[in-house]
């Protein structure tokens, strides 16, 4: 893939067509995670170490410096904290201590830590600097956090009690546009964490985000979407939801979600029996199916641009997947522009029929 900055961790920044083994920092059956950024990687270890590479220009390495990286480095500045999650936004990181942490240097098991580029709030530190090359503790998220995510200039938290914060100005200038004489919500302008209104009686287990949209998955199997729907991302004819709107259960064939990911405008979920569902932008084929016309776009009032896969649609070849998504599966890897396409062997292993 794209190795404009080394995020390939090969020590070159020469694009690669063909995927190559890294054994120089772990052994393949000790990665628990990967994932990728607007020019930067993370790798998640079993025992919660935490390896970054490539683009540094903002410190979204975490490393203490701007330089970019061409091998994956462990992340030091972390003190040895033990990682549970990563989320890699454009030019930002948001990292989610492991549940074996032990008030380790600054960071507890759930607590949320940021770096990276600060200039729309997306670090959760609302009086921070514009940059910070050190990860720092979101201390507004008071609440132990299970699950963060991030998009291009916005992020996400679910806490364990299932209340879902954001932070970031990402989506606020297109809701603005699109959404003119309304008051947007605080949860889109804030440069802190705010709580997102509209899921005060759901328990989120899980958050997602996109370019320039956010969505969360509840314990009783509903998707709930907000933000931009410029490519039909949020399953709605509205151009953009202030606040989450629930994925009708008809669009999973009235069955519960169980699982979900996020690509940069497509979204992807999983249901109770397996069925895989995959719906958004679709002109680099990432829904893995062929489109309903030769260009899946068809022309509406006012000139814009509406998708016609706006409309959850089940993947028969995926059905009884064991795994499917992740930041680097088969339907994310084109989710940022030049991103690297990293694999995991396990990312979409199916039942034999």
């Amino acid at each position: 893939g794209a190795n404009s900055y080394g995020q390939l961790g090969l020590g070159h920044k020469e694009d690669v067509l063909l995927p190559q083994q890294l054994t120089d920092f772990c052994k393949p059956a000790c990665v628990r995670k990967i994932t990728g950024g607007g020019g930067h990687s993370t790798v998640v270890m079993d025992g919660g170490g935490l390896f970054v590479c490539g683009l540094n220009k903002d410190g979204q390495l975490g490393l203490g410096h701007t330089e970019d990286v061409l091998c994956f480095t462990l992340c030091k500045s972390l003190g040895g904290c033990p990682i549970q999650q990563v989320a890699c936004g454009w030019d930002f990181t948001i990292i989610l201590t492991g549940k074996f942490a032990i008030s380790l240097y600054f960071a507890e098991n759930g607590q949320v830590l940021s770096c990276g580029s600060n200039s729309f709030g997306q670090l959760g530190v609302p009086h921070g600097p514009q940059r910070c090359v050190i990860p720092q503790a979101i201390e507004l998220l008071t609440e132990k956090v299970v699950c963060v995510a991030a998009g291009l200039r916005h992020a996400l938290a679910a806490t364990v009690s299932g209340i879902v914060f954001q932070w970031g100005t990402g989506l606020a200038s297109s809701g603005r546009r699109l959404c003119p004489g309304q008051t947007l919500p605080l949860f889109l302008t804030a440069r802190e964490p705010s709580r997102v209104t509209g899921l005060k009686n759901y328990k989120a287990i899980c958050v997602l985000a996109g370019s320039a949209h956010s969505a969360a998955l509840t314990d009783a199997g509903e998707l709930y979407v907000w933000g931009s729907n410029k490519h039909g991302q949020l399953a709605t004819q509205a151009a953009f939801l202030p606040v989450p709107q629930k994925i009708e259960a008809h669009c999973f064939q009235s069955e519960k979600v169980t699982a979900a990911w996020s690509g940069w405008t497509h979204l992807v979920a999983q249901t109770g029996t397996g069925k895989v569902f995959t719906w958004g932008r679709a002109d680099y084929g990432q829904l893995g199916r062929k489109l309903e016309t030769q260009e899946g776009w068809k022309l509406e009032k006012q000139d814009s641009l509406r998708p016609q896969n706006s409309t959850p649609s089940s993947l028969y070849c995926l059905m009884g997947a064991t795994e499917v998504g992740g930041d680097f599966s088969w339907t994310q890897c084109v989710s940022f522009p030049r991103l690297p396409v990293m694999c995991l062997v396990r990312a979409a292993v199916c039942k034999a029929s």
